[in-house]
């Protein structure tokens, strides 16, 4: 059958078309029943260290969502030679297994984010929300100086945890449920996601992180930046053995 035949004909255009597109599905679809799980194990002398966030990097988060960061920035490391020269590791399912949503994305006007955290100081993330050329001279980033300006609202931050706790994120809310996050996590971190101390956590943890450089004040800035420092930190691929995490793709 010529090529003309094909394009000229909207029956056999729309048949093979849908031959095609069937085909790639089932190429893709098929392998995940043939694996146990899709996520990978990550533990440290026993302990899970992929955690769900604290409140103040929830909070920090949730800013990152609503001034749409995620349409230039994504968040996954391709396992390509060329990407992981560039950016580190590829990235792991389990380092978004409590992302909803998660932020891979494939947008990149801007520098892929998964390995951002403890990249840069916190003085220089500041810096570049507020004044992005002036760190990135070719940089296209909008400035963000509110974020210095706006006090952080944390009122609600239990019920987002709460929220996010009915689709499958461990936060604790009882005794049973903290004891269980000891387990899971260790004592110091179980104690961050504790829903009935949130409050107190965060302003803990912004006071103790200072990412604003302004202790007097808890701003968006510091949530944003909370957040931005522990993207991709909570692996240490040195605690592994190389091909480890090939196992489970």
């Amino acid at each position: 059958m010529k090529h003309e035949t094909i394009e000229t004909n909207a029956g056999w255009l729309i048949v093979l078309t849908l031959i095609v597109i069937s085909i790639g599905g089932l190429v893709e679809i098929v392998p995940l029943y043939l694996i146990d799980d899709t996520v990978e194990e990550v533990k440290v002398a026993g302990k899970d260290t992929v955690r769900p966030y604290t409140p103040l990097e929830l909070r920090g988060r949730d800013l990152y969502l609503r001034e749409g960061c995620y349409t230039c920035h994504s968040q996954m490391v391709r396992p390509f030679r060329d990407e992981a020269l560039r950016y580190g590791h590829y990235s792991l399912a389990a380092e978004s297994k409590f992302d909803h949503p998660f932020q891979w994305g494939s947008k990149r006007t801007g520098p892929d984010l998964a390995r951002v955290g403890d990249k840069y100081s916190n003085e220089w993330h500041v810096q570049h929300l507020v004044a992005p050329r002036s760190v990135v001279p070719e940089s296209i980033m909008p400035n963000y100086p509110w974020l210095l300006e706006n006090k952080l609202n944390y009122k609600d931050v239990a019920d987002r945890m709460r929220a996010l706790k009915m689709v499958g994120v461990p936060y604790s809310e009882t005794e049973a449920a903290y004891q269980a996050n000891v387990e899971r996590f260790g004592e110091e971190v179980a104690r961050k996601l504790d829903i009935n101390a949130a409050t107190e956590n965060l302003v803990a943890q912004a006071n103790q992180g200072n990412y604003d450089g302004n202790p007097m004040v808890i701003s968006e800035m510091d949530a944003l930046v909370a957040y931005l420092q522990v993207l991709g930190t909570m692996v240490d691929f040195n605690q592994f053995e190389d091909g480890y995490f090939v196992q489970f793709r």
